[in-house]
């Protein structure tokens, strides 16, 4: 079993909810990455998404768009990032690590080599945001074939027949974006949520993360009653951007331990 087949296994025997953060890796500054990964682990995550800086982010808000530029400003590349995970796994070899990007920077490095490299560093699933499955069977299977768990997203406006498409082809877990528009872009419809996610599971087997929109403990812990992961992302970024560079450790450890605790209280 993969480990974040096994991390939803037994999350379910516990009755606990995946907490799935989202850092961009290298802001505010690369060396800053691994140490932030596992302050996130032991205040409570459950898995990473570590987001692959990109210039042209085009599913992301200002928040994590400032993010990559950041990252960027310190020349971290894909190969840094792949870096980042090896080192982080001297320490730690069970938290999943799902990379979180767009397709250029693999384009660039070659789908094969890069789901190599995944493998040999110890990433566990790729999210590739401009990459729908119906253009990527070539890319994708370069990814099975090292045990790399391809990742989709589905939205509210995804049809039937996408989603059956998708549950075909994705592993791991799926993430369903809870609202229209960009990363932080508006506030969350509890209501639609729960309504749309049972009907992700007449098609979709693996476990439901929800993501985007995901500011505080309350709508986490509201979001984590009807789906298997919470993700968050742009709040963790601000979070980071407005902190002091000594404080962003601490900082994002405290929001995680509220995060964790909201959502263990459903």
């Amino acid at each position: 079993m993969t480990r974040i087949a096994t991390t939803f296994t037994t999350l379910q025997t516990q009755r606990k909810k995946a907490l799935i953060p989202f850092i961009t890796a290298g802001d505010p500054h690369p060396q800053i990455t691994v140490g932030l990964m596992h302050a996130l682990v032991e205040a409570g995550a459950n898995i990473l998404e570590l987001g692959v800086p990109f210039s042209d982010p085009m599913a992301d808000g200002p928040t994590i768009q400032r993010a990559s530029e950041r990252a960027l400003k310190h020349g971290v590349t894909l190969n840094d990032v792949l870096d980042m995970v090896a080192q982080f796994r001297l320490k730690d070899d069970n938290t999943p690590v799902v990379l979180m990007g767009y397709g250029n920077p693999i384009e660039a490095m070659g789908w094969e080599r890069f789901a190599m490299r995944c493998a040999e560093v110890g990433v566990d699933g790729v999210l590739t945001v401009d990459f729908p499955p119906e253009e990527s069977h070539e890319a994708f299977s370069h990814l099975l074939k090292h045990g790399i768990d391809p990742i989709f997203l589905l939205a509210p406006t995804t049809s039937d027949k996408r989603i059956k498409q998708i549950a075909k082809l994705a592993r791991g877990y799926v993430y369903y974006v809870s609202l229209k528009g960009v990363t932080g872009s508006a506030s969350l419809d509890l209501t639609d949520i729960a309504q749309k996610i049972p009907q992700l599971r007449k098609h979709v087997k693996l476990p439901i993360g929800v993501g985007f929109g995901i500011r505080d403990a309350f709508t986490a812990r509201s979001v984590a009653q009807h789906c298997d992961g919470v993700v968050v992302g742009s709040r963790i970024v601000q979070e980071i951007e407005n902190s002091k560079e000594k404080n962003i450790i601490a900082n994002v450890a405290q929001l995680i331990r509220e995060l964790r605790l909201a959502i263990d209280h459903i």
